[in-house]
């Protein structure tokens, strides 16, 4: 890969023919259309929190470098932002009216507010940049090197690096614009944000079976996704006709693997919401995440919720009181075992060969505190189960 420094290019040429996309929150183009400010291998603009757009134009009006930028040489006199497009949006959005920063009296200003020496400050501030030549392979990899530093690319904006076409543009048009209708009812099951392609990875890890790297590499150059969306819409429309009620605890599951495994399932959608509420509100589940499964497995599978277990003084006090008895009366502190005819029939257990045991069990109602609590044998701690 051949490179090319240039240190005449200023923020006012960047900022010639600058165009954002505020719907699909990301700079398009600048240096009089000649660069190409986020081409599709770019991960979304992530800076407009306030913070980070605002640091990015308090550095120019101080002096302070920007730091090195990358560009890629397309073709004659056109060329696309390799790294640094997040600065160069900044800047961008803010010469063009997007955002205002504060002084030191907290009072806000636009671009076109500020004093003429700052306007002509931040104008006339020289970039460095990196003109590179070279191989789509060569290419590829030098973005993913030069993107360890600062806010790291995760593993989906690299895929979409690497497998960069029509089939990620019209993927992230739908999964990674935070301006989409759906994003809202989304959210509510997919855990993360629209922008740092959360979404995105989602619908592909649900279509794929979890693997999104394959998958993108067969339909790098589809220009449709038909499969995608009508996979992921299945997903969503499936939750959302099982469970009537939304809940925090239902973000971020794993609701591909809980479709393949349970959407040929018959359920009663009143029924499901009577048996959500009561777990959610029952204090002895310490897994709400786990709710979901558990109800569309049949409400079998009670490691799901992680029961509350009795706590070490209840254990002791409980452990204690059986063993006096016990001995009173010649027989094991296990009650399973005094019923037995073998040698531990009186063998008394120590407490660190026993588990405590609901009388009742939590799935028949049973609470987790003293009254409902005995001591038993491993042994026949593990074959009584849920009985």
């Amino acid at each position: 890969m051949e490179t090319n420094l240039r240190i005449d290019i200023t923020v006012e040429d960047i900022c010639k023919g600058f165009v954002y996309n505020e719907y699909e929150g990301k700079g398009l183009f600048g240096l009089s259309g000649k660069l190409t400010i986020q081409p599709e291998y770019q991960r979304n603009y992530i800076y407009a929190d306030g913070k980070k757009d605002v640091a990015v134009v308090d550095s120019l009006l101080k002096g302070y470098p920007l730091g090195l930028i990358y560009f890629t040489k397309v073709a004659e006199d056109k060329y696309e932002v390799l790294d640094g497009q997040q600065r160069i949006t900044s800047f961008g959005r803010f010469v063009t009216g997007k955002f205002a920063i504060k002084d030191a009296n907290g009072i806000p200003h636009y671009f076109s507010g500020l004093a003429e020496d700052q306007k002509e400050k931040i104008m006339k501030s020289k970039l460095t940049i990196y003109e590179c030549e070279g191989t789509e392979t060569e290419i590829k990899e030098w973005f993913k090197t030069i993107n360890i530093a600062g806010v790291p690319l995760n593993d989906q904006e690299l895929s979409n690096a690497i497998h960069s076409g029509p089939f990620v543009t019209l993927a992230k048009e739908e999964f990674s614009n935070s301006q989409n209708a759906n994003v809202q009812k989304w959210s509510a099951y997919i855990a993360g944000s629209p922008l740092r392609q959360e979404f995105l990875k989602t619908a592909l890890d649900w279509v794929s079976k979890g693997n999104i790297d394959a998958y993108m590499s067969r339909h790098r150059y589809d220009t449709n996704i038909t499969e995608l969306k009508s996979y992921f819409n299945s997903v969503i429309d499936w939750i959302s006709s099982v469970f009537d009620d939304v809940d925090s605890s239902m973000r971020g599951l794993d609701w591909g693997r809980l479709y393949e495994k349970y959407h040929r399932n018959a359920y009663n959608p009143q029924e499901v919401s009577k048996k959500v509420q009561a777990l959610l509100s029952d204090y002895y589940v310490n897994d709400k995440k786990g709710i979901y499964e558990y109800i569309l497995g049949g409400c079998v599978d009670h490691k799901l919720l992680n029961i509350r277990v009795f706590n070490e003084p209840t254990k002791k006090s409980v452990y204690t009181k059986q063993t006096a008895e016990a001995k009173l009366k010649g027989h094991s502190n296990c009650p399973l075992c005094a019923l037995g005819s073998d040698n531990n029939k009186t063998r008394i257990w120590k407490q660190t060969e026993m588990d405590a045991d609901h009388v009742t069990a939590w799935s028949n109602g049973g609470a987790t505190d003293v009254s409902n609590c005995q001591m038993l044998c491993k042994t026949h701690n593990r074959a009584k189960g849920n009985r």
